[in-house]
Formats: C-alpha cells, sequence, structure tokens
C-alpha cells in the first residue's frame, strides 16, 4: 500500500470529510493521529472503526484556534509516533453573512483556524520530514478560495490565502522531498450543508458539471493519492474535487 509504514496528522478527523480522510489513509497503510476539538463521540468512532479494521490511530485533542495548542498538537503526535510524514490541514468552520454584518472576532476565529493553525502545523512538522527527505503537506482549501462567494468572503478570504501558502510553501520545500499540496473540494455532502434546504441543494447539483453533489470519499481518494509515494512529482497544485463546479 501506498502509505506502508508513514503516520498522518489529519486535523478535523472528527468531520465528514476529515473522517473520510483518515479512514483512506489508513486503508493505504497509514497509521493516524485524529486531530478533533469538541466532536469527541464522532472521532472516537472514527478510532474504533480504523481500530476494528487492524489499524492504529490515536486521537489527539487541540482549539486550533490557539498558537499553542495546535504547536502541542504535532509534539503530541511524534512524541507518540516518533514523526510526522503526512500533514493534512483539513479543520476549518463556516462563516456565512454579509461582510459589513461580520464581526471582526469572527473574522480573526477564521483565521486562527484556517491560516494560522496550517502554518503553525507545517512549521512544527518540517524539522522531521526535512531530515527524512520525505513529507507531505495537504492542505483542504475551498472552490469558494479559488473564485469566491459572496456572503461568505471572510471564508472565501482565508481560503484564498491557504492558496497562497500552499504554493509558496511548496517552493520553499521541494528541494528537501517534501511536496505540498491543496485539495479543494466543491458541494460535498457533509453537515455543512444542514443549513440548506431541498430547493438550494438542488440548485447546486444543477449546477454541477457532472449533475451530483460530492462525497467526503470522492475527496479522500485525490488525498490519499497525493499522500503516496507515487505522487512525488506533483507539488504547489491545486487539485479540484468539484465535479466542475468552479471550471
Amino acid at each position: 500500500m501506498g502509505c506502508d509504514g508513514r503516520v498522518a496528522l489529519v486535523t478535523g478527523a472528527s468531520g465528514g470529510i476529515g473522517a473520510a480522510i483518515s479512514w483512506a489513509l489508513h486503508r493505504a497503510g497509514a497509521r493516524v493521529a485524529l486531530g478533533y476539538h469538541r466532536s469527541y463521540e464522532r472521532a472516537a468512532a472514527v478510532h474504533e472503526r480504523i481500530v476494528a479494521d487492524g489499524g492504529e490511530a490515536l486521537l489527539c485533542r487541540a482549539d486550533l484556534t490557539d498558537a499553542e495548542a495546535a504547536y502541542e498538537l504535532v509534539r503530541q503526535v511524534e512524541g507518540e509516533y516518533g514523526r510526522i510524514d503526512i500533514l493534512v490541514n483539513n479543520a476549518g468552520a463556516r462563516c456565512e453573512g454579509l461582510l459589513i454584518d461580520t464581526p471582526i472576532d469572527e473574522f480573526d476565529r477564521l483565521f486562527a483556524l484556517h491560516m494560522r493553525a496550517p502554518f503553525i502545523c507545517s512549521q512544527a512538522a518540517l524539522p522531521g520530514m526535512m531530515r527524512r527527505m520525505f513529507g507531505r503537506v495537504i492542505n483542504i482549501v475551498s472552490i469558494w478560495g479559488q473564485v469566491g462567494a459572496a456572503n461568505e468572503v471572510a471564508y472565501s478570504a482565508v481560503k484564498a490565502g491557504l492558496i497562497g501558502f500552499t504554493k509558496a510553501l511548496a517552493k520553499e520545500v521541494g528541494s528537501a522531498g517534501i511536496t505540498v499540496n491543496a485539495v479543494s473540494p466543491g458541494v460535498i455532502v457533509t453537515d455543512m450543508l444542514d443549513g440548506f434546504d431541498r430547493s438550494e441543494l438542488e440548485e447546486l447539483r444543477a449546477a454541477t458539471p457532472v449533475m451530483r453533489l460530492g462525497k467526503p470519499e470522492d475527496v479522500a481518494r485525490v488525498v490519499a493519492f497525493l499522500a503516496d509515494d507515487a505522487a512525488g512529482f506533483i507539488t504547489g497544485q491545486i487539485v479540484g474535487v468539484d465535479g466542475g463546479f468552479a471550471t
């Protein structure tokens, strides 16, 4: 399997996409550290599923809006497993509303979670990757970071920032055997869509060229490929998993 013997840290592992990514990396042969904040029951269910399948997983609670907690998360995983080979910066949250109505503390929270936490986790994990001359950093971004979305300006902005971070870091660490890529999901069926009614979901489906909404597994398969040794010549890329929505 493509990730045999590797150690992966997945932030936001309790959510739909994060859970699917964690499972896919386990199936590819990795030991998986499951980062979560509030959703212990959901994270524990992912852990239980992996262990029941003969895998190895570690539950790691961290509030990634806290800078020190983000550093400590990486230290915890390295302390338990001795290394991090694959870092998936997936933790995130939405913020809907007009820019003029968005409180600055809400923007600060989004920035801390979507930009500062990936920055810190990458910064903390990179020294070990550089010593071993191998690493995979995979950032989960969004189509809104590429094309923008009205009523989600703050969210679009921080995701666009993470896209820029991905491209710049890829250039900085490529010579150390580390690839840095982003996966950009489109409309994926997770609890983030709970606020949409049936007609709104139908509009989103109709706007997607393949005429269906995405599944977490669609995203997870791409992440698992980018984590694989076979993807070693792919870096600095923003891989859309959106059914053509952002085309």
